[in-house]
């Protein structure tokens, strides 16, 4: 099972509290809302095509709490996201969880180590399993090598004032072999990374030679 994490991110690398300056607060965080002026229109058919490829969806507890609030109140049914996340299969992370509190739809609670049981679910599944939002989780993924293609929408701002960051201080270093972008209406690009090398790439640096610049 392919394993994915997707994401909206800022300049600065901010993926915390996209859609609203409540939706997350945790760490004092006052920055949130920064997606909502960037027209829809230009981005949405991109994540409207990440939820049509889904097969299941990966949560951390505190995203599972935020969608588990807002989603089932969007009954639209041509809305591609609500439908997957009302009506699809659901993995939350996360040891305290109760049952009822994770009763929405098709979930199951995974209670163990979450590398462990994510790399457990994905040997024995197919298709793609997405991860959104869930910072923490989507840290712990990265840094155990688990995560087989990124999809990320980049919006044209800067958040500042902290946050959570999806590549932060002391993650993993990563270079990636098959990187592709795409520029979308408002500025927003869409990028997917695959093929992950851990340990980055190799060190280089630009020298002169003969006038001329060369790589070292």
């Amino acid at each position: 099972m392919q394993l994915s994490v997707n994401a909206f991110v800022s300049l600065d690398g901010v993926m915390q509290g996209p859609g609203g300056p409540q939706e997350d607060p945790t760490g004092g965080f006052t920055g949130g809302g920064w997606l909502v002026p960037f027209d829809v229109a230009g981005w949405g058919p991109v994540v409207d095509a990440w939820f049509s490829g889904t097969s299941a969806v990966l949560l951390g507890r505190t995203t599972f709490a935020m969608m588990r609030e807002y989603w089932p109140l969007v009954t639209d049914p041509d809305n591609r996201v609500a439908a997957v996340l009302n009506g699809g299969r659901k993995y939350v992370v996360s040891s305290t969880l109760s049952d009822e509190d994770a009763a929405w739809g098709d979930t199951t609670v995974l209670r163990g180590d979450p590398v462990t049981e994510v790399r457990d679910l994905t040997a024995r599944g197919d298709g793609d399993l997405q991860v959104h939002g869930s910072w923490q989780l989507v840290r712990a993924l990265h840094d155990a090598g688990l995560v087989d293609v990124y999809r990320l929408l980049v919006f044209p701002v800067v958040v500042g004032g902290g946050g959570k960051r999806l590549f932060d201080e002391g993650a993993m270093p990563t270079g990636f072999d098959h990187p592709t972008a795409t520029a979308l209406p408002g500025g927003v690009v869409s990028v997917e990374l695959r093929g992950a090398r851990q340990g980055g790439r190799e060190a280089r640096s630009y020298a002169v030679q003969d006038g001329k610049e060369s790589i070292a």
